[in-house]
């Protein structure tokens, strides 16, 4: 059974991102600078997730269908640390139309 997350991207088209600036490719880190936007001297995010219906400008596909991060390998800190089955992941995949997944099955 393929991962969840394959066909899901609620989280993708849900949250504003914001990580340290560190993480970029011009300081060191791995996300690509064509997808962020500069907020202070030590934050950026992600493109897209600032709108009042945010989408990650590195999500590709349709969410609920088939959905993937196109910089999976270099995403950013909040991206790595979200967690599938979490609270807040089934919430996002409520708010999509998208069934509650069980942590157990993960």
């Amino acid at each position: 059974m393929p991962h969840p997350c394959l066909s899901c991207g609620a989280c993708c088209a849900s949250f504003r991102v914001d990580f340290s600036v560190y993480e970029s490719e011009e300081n060191g880190g791995r996300v690509p600078r064509g997808l962020i936007e500069p907020v202070t001297d030590f934050t950026c995010r992600m493109r897209g997730t600032d709108h009042a219906r945010p989408r990650c400008a590195a999500l590709t596909g349709k969410v609920g269908e088939q959905a993937a991060c196109g910089i999976y390998e270099w995403r950013p800190s909040p991206c790595r640390e979200f967690a599938a089955g979490s609270d807040a992941c089934n919430r996002v995949r409520l708010r999509h139309g998208l069934p509650a997944l069980e942590r157990g099955l993960l």
